[in-house]
């Protein structure tokens, strides 16, 4: 047999792509909007860090009032591992996004904060809060239900009668068939799996819960059977999310008792777990959702008791101009959920938010995560949230006007290289510059790179070596590249990746796919 290959054990396989694409470097240090990587005789290079931890990075790099913080936390040996104890420190964090959800939004709250390292941890805490608030209301149901044939059963004891559509569902039997027919039905409706919405395009982790959720089929239909599947719907489609949930309606039946007459009558079965959106699909290829479209679906859904959970994982804390990017275009959501930039750039922090009409005790005991909630992750969160609303929220506005300085001149690349450039879109500091696909090339390298879906990332590799330019595509559209960096890029920067993207398009244009490949 041969022997085991044990040269590379940390993600070895991924370790050999990225080499292939010019990606496998190492980064030894990073300030601001500047990732250092190792050089070949040892040395720091500067790279223009447009990935930004994929919207982690709002603050830039190190910022330094966080890095001070960190050290001050760390000197002082704050506790990390506290668990079952008063937290304060995350008491004040929640309390502090409850006033900013407020302001955006309108909405006086509460909403109650569950804590948690990720995103995509984040993401399945919302998911599981819903499913225990779906799955008590129809235990609820179910026991008024029983209580309404047991009533009915005493009626019966005392004189009333059974209406046809009652004898109908008894087959011709007595009131116990009818309580038994009655009992057979709603135990099979109920018994169907809760459904979980989703747009197409969207993301939101890949974890065992929250993958089901993220539309790419190549990260998600591997694991398919190991949680319950998701709906997915088009996005800026209203008609397809109303037929969706028409079409997944379900009731359950119990029994009346008027004028002496018992009658089958129908519950609404609460069914729908709930509808998860981004409002700027980030991995979609950098997608706002608009305006109109988001009032249909607030609508829809309220109509239909299905709460709506806003996945700001990577959209929020200002990226977009303001706190809550959904907030711009008038989106409520009975669930929040924020991670990357809570953290400050620094820390693993993430947080779930729900709405207090929706809020189930319960749940706190229900879930918990070991690191969750520690002191160090929510006192960098609350320096985060500081900073961001420092000066009347100053940053949220450089935000808006970096992001417009920044499409201003892609836009200017994108109309100067339309062969190659299908279009140039997002808000703020969320930003996706689309590339034409190249499977019908000329050059047999750009067709093989195309047709095997790693275009964006071979762009990358040369931007990466030819113009210290670092940026990815996005994971389920891979010809779309992600600028997205922090609110202290400078117009030098911007300048630098218009330089860098102004050749790439040049070389695309010329169907150059062996310098694309060069290092």
């Amino acid at each position: 047999m041969d022997p085991v290959d044990t040269t590379g054990l940390a993600e070895p396989f991924l370790r050999t792509q990225l080499e292939s694409l010019g990606l496998a470097v190492e980064y030894v240090r990073a300030e601001g909007d500047t990732l250092y990587r190792r050089g070949d005789d040892g040395g720091e290079l500067p790279v223009l860090d447009l990935v930004g931890g994929f919207g982690a990075t709002i603050l830039g790099h190190h910022h330094p009032e966080v890095t001070a913080l960190a050290q001050e936390l760390l000197a002082a040996q704050v506790p990390v591992h506290a668990q079952f104890s008063l937290h304060p420190y995350a008491e004040a964090v929640a309390r502090r996004l409850n006033d900013i959800l407020h302001r955006e939004t309108g909405d006086p709250g509460p909403y109650r904060a569950v804590f948690a390292n990720s995103g995509a941890e984040a993401v399945e805490a919302a998911v599981k809060h819903a499913e225990l608030d779906r799955g008590s209301k129809a235990a609820a149901l179910r026991a008024r239900i029983d209580e309404s044939i047991a009533r009915a059963r005493r009626a019966v004891r005392d004189g009333a009668r059974l209406s046809e559509t009652a004898r109908r569902l008894a087959e011709g039997g007595d009131f116990e068939a009818l309580a038994a027919a009655v009992g057979d039905a709603n135990r099979a409706r109920a018994e169907e799996p809760p459904v979980l919405l989703a747009l197409t395009g969207g993301f939101h982790g890949k974890l065992v819960g929250s993958v089901q959720l993220t539309h790419n089929p190549v990260v998600r239909e591997p694991f398919r059977a190991l949680a319950t599947p998701c709906r997915f719907v088009p996005a800026e489609d209203p008609e397809a999310l109303a037929a969706v949930i028409a079409e997944e309606r379900r009731t359950l039946l119990g029994l009346s008792v008027t004028g002496g007459t018992v009658d089958v009558v129908e519950h609404a079965l609460p069914r729908l777990c709930a509808l998860v959106l981004e409002p700027v699909q980030g991995e979609g290829g950098v997608r706002p959702l608009t305006a109109g479209y988001l009032r249909e679906v607030q609508r829809i859904c309220a109509e239909a008791d299905c709460p709506i959970v806003v996945d700001e994982v990577q959209s929020g804390m200002g990226r977009t101009g303001t706190f809550l990017a959904g907030s711009a275009v008038g989106l409520r959501g009975d669930y929040y959920v924020l991670a990357k930039s809570l953290g400050g750039g620094l820390a693993k922090a993430a947080v779930m938010l729900v709405h207090h009409s929706r809020h189930r005790p319960e749940f706190e005991l229900l879930h918990s995560s070991t690191y969750a909630k520690d002191a160090f992750s929510t006192l960098i969160a609350a320096r985060a949230l500081d900073l961001l609303e420092a000066d009347g929220g100053a940053l949220y506005r450089r935000a808006a006007e970096r992001g417009e300085r920044i499409l201003t001149r892609l836009a200017g690349v994108r109309d100067d290289f339309k062969d190659v450039v299908v279009d140039v879109r997002g808000r703020g500091l969320m930003i996706g510059l689309e590339l034409r696909d190249q499977a019908d090339s000329s050059s047999p390298v750009l067709r093989e790179l195309s047709r095997a879906g790693v275009l964006g990332y071979a762009a990358a590799g040369y931007l990466l070596h030819a113009h210290a330019l670092r940026v990815f595509p996005t994971a389920s559209a891979t010809t779309t590249l992600r600028i997205e960096p922090s609110v202290r890029i400078t117009d030098a920067q911007i300048d630098q990746a218009e330089t860098g993207l102004r050749a790439l398009c040049e070389l695309l244009r010329a169907q150059d796919g062996e310098r694309l490949l060069s290092r």
